[in-house]
């Protein structure tokens, strides 16, 4: 048995009783979209104290614990319907909110997934990290579609985030016959005041029988650190 998060599994349900029942009696007249329920869950499990257990005993304890897990439901419902009001009075532009509608195409046959895409951009002349402007991931000259809308592309650099991007192409097509393929893509960066740079990446891919829907931190590839500099400066072009 791994190592659990039993809340992620309590938030979880309660999630979907109060979504369902929304979707039912329409008394709140909050959205009840997949996007909408992700962001409900987020919003909850970051104010919520985990609690990890390894086995099936440590899972068993869990539900004994009486009147403590009868406040915990309480405090999980209170959150939850905190969580979903702002949700729903700011609804994430990105997603179209339809109800009932998966954030991913259920795939199946050999696609080419990509590993999610990584990397930090800096000011050449003090080296800290840029905290605005955008960088795109291009793929022939396009803009690469993401696995979600989610994942932004272009990703609009923050303050907070200390210069970090991150890309998840969506995965592409593969025939049974098709064997390991070359991708190339481009990043690109533009900083108003700072010369525009690009940075070029290679990826041998084998294709797999279906695609890869879960985030994981081992399937990352980091790209360089990349420096701008004042426009007319020398700096890196890749």
């Amino acid at each position: 048995m791994e190592i659990r998060n039993i809340m992620e599994d309590a938030v979880k349900v309660m999630v979907e009783e109060l979504f369902d029942r929304e979707d039912k009696e329409k008394r709140l007249g909050y959205c009840t979209c997949d996007q909408c329920k992700l962001d409900v869950e987020c919003y909850v499990l970051n104010r919520v104290k985990p609690e990890y257990i390894v086995s099936s005993r440590g899972l068993a304890y869990s539900e004994m614990e009486g009147l403590e897990k009868v406040q915990r439901q309480a405090d999980l419902i209170s959150l939850v319907k905190e969580g979903w009001g702002k949700v729903s009075h700011a609804p994430r532009p990105t997603s179209d909110h339809l109800a009932g509608k998966a954030l991913d195409e259920e795939h199946k046959g050999p696609v080419y997934n990509f590993p999610t895409i990584m990397g930090r951009v800096f000011d050449g002349r003090t080296f800290a990290p840029l905290g605005e402007g955008a960088v795109r991931l291009l793929s022939e000259g396009a803009d690469a579609d993401m696995v979600d809308p989610n994942w932004q592309n272009p990703f609009v650099l923050a303050g907070a985030t200390g210069g970090t991007f991150i890309f998840w192409p969506r995965h592409q097509d593969a025939s049974p016959k098709d064997g390991e393929r070359k991708f190339v893509f481009e990043v690109k960066v533009d900083v108003p005041g700072l010369e525009s740079l690009s940075h070029y990446l290679e990826m041998d891919i084998a294709p797999e029988r279906n695609p890869r829907l879960d985030f994981s931190l081992q399937r990352v590839h980091k790209v360089p650190d990349l420096y701008l500099f004042p426009e007319g400066q020398p700096g890196e072009d890749e």
